[in-house]
Parts: C-alpha cells; structure tokens; sequence
C-alpha cells in the first residue's frame, strides 16, 4: 500500500513514519504540513491510504477530507489528531481510524494491521454475491472502531439513534435504524420488528409469543428480540418454519 502523511509538527511526522515503516509494508510516499499541497499532489499520484491531522494550515483536515471523498479513486483516510470532538464527523466522512496524540505505539500496530488486512480483502476476487461490505465503522467513545460485521449480534432503534451490540459492547449510533441497517448485508440481518434488526446466525432458540409471533433468543446473550407480526411470515421463509 502507498500512503502519506498530513502533518504540520514535524516530530510527529516523523514519529509516525517510523512507526509505519517498523509495524507495516505500507510504503510512505511523502510527507505533508500543509492541505492545498495534498490536493495538489493527489491530482497527479494515487495514494491507498492518507495519515491526516485535522489543525493543519490552509486547508484543515475535516476540509481536505471531504474534498477526497469526491474523487473516483478514494484512499483510506486515517485521523491523526489531538482532537476528540472530531470523532463523529470523521466516522460520517466513512474515515477508516480515528488516532488521538499522542500516539501509543500498540494503537498504530492494531491500526496498521487493519489496514493490510483491508487492503488483502479488496486483493482477493468477488462475486456479486459478495460484494457487501464485510465492515462497518462504529463508534466508541469518541473513537471510531471497525467492527467485522460478524460481530453484530443484533441492532434496536431508541427515537433518532440506533443502539448496536455485539457479544461484549454496546455502540450508540447518531442515526436512525434504517439508515444503519442499509450498510448491512440483507442476506445476513433480518428487520424483524420496527425496532430491531437481527443477526440470523446469531440465532439460538425461536418461542412462540402471544398473537402468533416470535421471540429470538440469541447465543452468548441474555437479550430478546421481538419478530412482530408484520414480519412473521418473511421470518418464517427465512428460518424455514
């Protein structure tokens, strides 16, 4: 993979690079401290991955992400700031990580080794039965965790946020279930209910409940997820009921 790095503090830069180079193939490229440079380079050479600062001068980082996001070919973007109130629009911006300064070499390693993964997923040949996505961006205290969608136990809408869990945590997501439960593979999540989406291999035990519905009890986990009665009869076909 080839990157770069956006940086205007040249001991972090150059921390950074070091990093790469020791942890990761990825080849850095260049080196950057300033984000009309960046656009200016990238109109000329393709880059797999963009290390970014956001306070960077004369275009910020958020700024210069989203002019990335409109090109053809769209590079990885990690966020490399000292920022944490950015987290959440940088996960809207679909950046891949989200590093806060100051770097802690095993967060770099973890990151990295996502990343080559990635890289090795987009590497090995699809159909179009499985194009889908195999991650999705969640968001955890002000960091952004890529979560393999496997993970994902089960999703519940509370008003205009969509709470996710997996085996051991709980994500709260700032949208609302249907627009969550789009990034998901429909031959794998079930909407069972108004309110829930289902992870069907996750499924452990199906009782019958009142008005001839369904309650789904999941493995590894106390929770109960509701099939309503509009959903009854697609569930069925599904679990082969």
């Amino acid at each position: 993979m080839k990157a770069i790095i956006v940086e205007d503090e040249f001991l972090a830069q150059q921390e950074l690079s070091w990093m790469i180079q020791q942890h990761s193939q990825i080849s850095v490229e260049a080196c950057f401290d300033d984000g009309l440079e960046v656009l200016k380079y990238l109109q000329n050479h393709r880059v797999d991955v963009i290390f970014l600062d956001i306070n960077i001068p004369s275009l910020d980082g958020m700024l210069l992400a989203q002019n990335i996001n409109q090109f053809a070919h769209k590079p990885l973007i990690v966020f490399i700031t000292a920022w944490k109130e950015h987290a959440v629009e940088a996960f809207e911006l679909d950046a891949f990580d989200y590093i806060l300064k100051p770097y802690h070499e095993s967060r770099i390693m973890t990151m990295l080794q996502k990343l080559e993964a990635s890289a090795q997923q987009q590497l090995q040949p699809q159909n179009a039965a499985t194009s889908s996505p195999q991650t999705v961006n969640l968001v955890k205290d002000e960091r952004i965790i890529v979560t393999d969608i496997n993970e994902i136990y089960y999703v519940e809408a509370h008003e205009k946020l969509t709470f996710v869990y997996t085996r051991r945590e709980a994500y709260v997501m700032s949208m609302v279930i249907s627009e969550f439960c789009s990034r998901l593979p429909e031959q794998q999540f079930f909407r069972c209910h108004r309110s829930y989406c289902v992870n069907l291999s996750k499924i452990r035990e199906i009782e019958p409940w009142f008005n001839n519905t369904y309650l789904v009890k999941l493995r590894d986990l106390d929770a109960q997820v509701p099939v309503s009665r509009s959903k009854v009869k697609a569930f069925r076909q599904l679990m082969r009921l």
